[in-house]
């Protein structure tokens, strides 16, 4: 019988040792001993060698999901008429090491900030394959950019415009740019994601569009390349991507009145699956559906089709990723109103290494990994050890009535946005990052320690040195 806590689209699970494919990194399996491991090594080997919480990534899988997104696009693009221009949104998760498989891979690079871009060019991408974002661009950045040759830099105001402008002049250069435009379109995602509605800080209206392409181009330190639109991230449907080129495309054919317009740039956004009840379309759908698109609003009116850019980070990043956590206290909650019960699974990480259950109330799935159960499901809450109520890292699952301490759970999809987003909150050290490739683990982050923690502790600092003089 199911559990009347249980959101509709939980269903109890036949079996709660198996794995959906959809869901975890294609190296993930259960072997026969019940234990779960990555890429040939068991999750009981990985956290005694790095401890946890502990990030893990099927490297094989990251690479192969980024080449099908980089084939696939391309491949829709030709079947155009034209070419793409793939960026990896480096804020999906973003390190030297994953910045440097990028570049092997020949994808170009989105950075939103100066320390992503300053990582960037560590990785030896070149700097004309790396486009720089932000909607407040300090003047450094910016300027540091300019003197790196970043290939593209996204304007999102019109005082970018003068901030760009006056930093090229400077150093007599001429900058290639992009306008990002609210297109008004509702993305049907949460509202945090979604990026191109009305009332919020991204990019610029439609109707402003024109004048602020004719100050860009009226600068000779300028030069426009395309608009950009990114409409929210982890969307579904197809749908808002499709009325957002409508829109994106008559704009552009306006400004080709002009003069000529290089490129369109459609962002990115495309959705994962977090739990087996997702849905996500595939990026070939995805890529299908925007040609198409694309092509009939060319026709439409009466110009070529442009080159094309898109900048994917959540798919290429979050399904090889898993978190593995180590179970502390259990405990069985009893909610009277609907007589039913709830089990609160505690494990030692929380909303330090994945924020996105409490920011945006996103839905993860966890199975028991270090072993496999007979018992019966009982509905879970798996939460952290932070002073917080809301510190919930999957908040609807179903694990084996049997879980004890001291078991390892795995968490899916964790590749996008939890690293970047981990915090130290509590004083909590982030966990290590690893990756797990032909039965090889690597560790490319370190856990931090504690003496980390208080590296920028001055008082802390100075104790030490007096500790160390006495």
């Amino acid at each position: 019988m199911s559990n009347s806590l249980a959101p509709d689209w939980l269903e109890e699970p036949n079996d709660l040792n198996a794995l959906d494919g959809r869901v975890w990194p294609s190296n993930f399996v259960r072997q026969a001993s019940g234990e779960c491991a990555v890429a040939g090594v068991s999750v009981r080997e990985l956290a005694a060698q790095f401890g946890t919480p502990l990030y893990v990534i099927d490297e094989d899988d990251f690479r192969q999901r980024a080449l099908s997104v980089k084939s696939a696009l391309e491949d829709a693009a030709k079947s155009i008429g034209t070419t793409a221009k793939i960026y990896y949104a480096s804020k999906a998760f973003m390190s030297v090491e994953i910045a440097s498989w990028i570049n092997e891979l020949q994808l170009n690079i989105d950075v939103a900030s100066g320390g992503e871009l300053a990582a960037a060019l560590a990785s030896g991408i070149s700097a004309d394959r790396i486009g720089l974002h932000g909607n407040n661009k300090s003047t450094r950045e910016i300027a540091r950019a300019i003197t790196a040759g970043v290939g593209a830099i996204v304007l999102d105001s019109e005082i970018e415009i003068e901030r760009v402008a006056a930093a090229a002049a400077a150093q007599d250069k001429v900058q290639k740019v992009r306008l990002r435009l609210n297109t008004g379109v509702h993305a049907s995602t949460h509202d945090f994601l979604a990026t191109a509605r009305e009332d919020q800080k991204f990019g610029i209206s439609l109707a402003d569009a024109p004048g602020l392409v004719a100050k860009i181009r009226s600068d000779r330190h300028l030069e426009f390349i395309g608009l950009h639109s990114h409409i929210g991230s982890q969307i579904h449907a197809r749908e808002g991507f499709i009325e957002s080129v409508r829109r994106l495309v008559k704009l552009h054919a306006e400004l080709s009145e002009v003069a000529e317009v290089s490129e369109l740039n459609l962002g990115g956004g495309f959705g994962i699956n977090y739990k087996p009840a997702d849905e996500a379309l595939s990026i070939h759908e995805f890529a299908e559906a925007l040609a198409v698109a694309v092509k009939v609003e060319c026709r439409k009116n009466s110009i070529p089709v442009p080159k094309l850019a898109f900048e994917p980070g959540r798919y290429i990043a979050g399904n090889p990723g898993v978190t593995i956590y180590t179970v502390g206290t259990i405990k069985d909650v009893t909610v009277s109103e609907a007589e039913a019960v709830r089990k609160y699974v505690s494990v030692d990480g929380g909303m330090s290494d994945n924020m996105r259950t409490a920011l945006y109330e996103a839905e993860y799935h966890t199975v028991l990994a270090s072993r496999s159960s007979n018992a019966a499901p009982a509905l879970s809450r798996v939460v952290g050890k932070h002073c917080e109520s809301g510190d919930i890292v999957v908040r609807n699952d179903y694990l084996p009535a049997d879980i004890t301490a001291s078991d390892l759970i795995a968490v899916a999809a964790t590749g996008a946005y939890c690293y970047s987003m981990s915090n130290n909150y509590n004083m909590l050290t982030k966990p290590a990052v690893v990756a797990v490739r032909n039965s090889e683990a690597r560790l490319i982050i370190r856990a931090e320690t504690e003496a980390d923690l208080f590296t920028r502790d001055l008082r802390y600092q100075a104790m030490k040195n007096h500790e160390g003089r006495a």
